[in-house]
């Protein structure tokens, strides 16, 4: 009797050390897994989507299959090492997420500027069921906002056509302004071309320019508040001299999604020369 609670007691605490990386990881594994299944059944597909649900899959394998998995692993050198660099990796790649999370929160501190513009550009964002998304409904409204406080400025909504839509994110963003703001239809201006920030402000500048203005004046430019620090910089490479960045809330439904997206975006950004 002493002889197995001695036992148990000396593999007691490494059995509980298991059991709990088990459970953790099912339950975050799970949870992933039910956010990004949730938008992918809504046919949203990126990197904010997809990346939930497949590490969340890869968390819930590990957790129902760990003993037949580390049995395996330790039964080769060459694979030990590599289960090693996989984590190592992983965790350098969270631990980067965070500080990139960190600094799109303590970006996102934005206010409303009341400087006048002679144009307010609007980014698109996706479109749900051929209406705005609640993100892309967000920026409208501070659009919309912004507008009413300046009536002479004119309103460029930027957005081509998103996933199995029928039509274009601009032709929606200008409808969402008629109809639940009010603005008059001779303000608005659509550009519905682009498929992403940066086509959005490039196709945006032909518009500008037919209307006689300049880059040089002010140009407010209205996108959610976790998008600022990137449009903005792609905003300057594209000539913009003083882009006016006005932020928008995004619904908190969505955030991390938006930023786990937007991660992506920074590095695509980089490795593609936007800004």
């Amino acid at each position: 009797m002493r002889k197995f609670a001695r036992i148990h007691a000396n593999d007691n605490p490494q059995a509980c050390m298991q059991k709990s990386k088990r459970v953790i990881s099912f339950i975050i594994g799970s949870l992933l897994f039910a956010d990004g299944l949730y938008f992918v059944l809504q046919l949203r597909f990126n990197f904010g989507t997809l990346l939930p649900l497949l590490i969340g899959l890869g968390l819930i394998i590990y957790a129902l299959a760990y003993p037949k998995l580390i049995a395996y692993i330790q039964t080769n050198t060459t694979r030990q090492s590599i289960w090693r660099w996989a984590w190592a990796i992983f965790f350098v790649w969270v631990f980067s997420l965070v500080i990139f999370f960190v600094f799109l929160g303590f970006s996102n501190q934005q206010n409303t500027p009341h400087v006048a513009a002679p144009a307010i550009v609007i980014l698109g964002s996706g479109l749900k069921h051929g209406k705005p998304s609640p993100t892309l409904a967000s920026r409208l409204d501070q659009a919309a906002s912004y507008a009413k406080l300046h009536p002479n400025s004119i309103m460029v909504v930027s957005g081509g056509l998103s996933f199995q839509q029928k039509n274009s994110e601009a032709e929606a963003m200008r409808q969402y302004l008629i109809d639940v703001h009010h603005i008059p239809v001779k303000r608005i201006y659509t550009e519905d071309q682009s498929t992403s920030t940066e086509l959005n402000l490039i196709n945006s500048k032909k518009i500008l320019a037919k209307q006689h203005i300049s880059l040089q004046q002010p140009i407010a430019i209205v996108t959610s508040d976790f998008h600022i620090p990137r449009s903005r910089a792609i905003a300057i490479r594209q000539g913009y001299q003083t882009p006016i960045m006005i932020s928008a809330q995004t619904p908190f439904a969505t955030r991390y999604n938006a930023w786990l997206r937007e991660y992506f975006a920074y590095w695509s950004g980089w490795l593609l020369n936007e800004y």
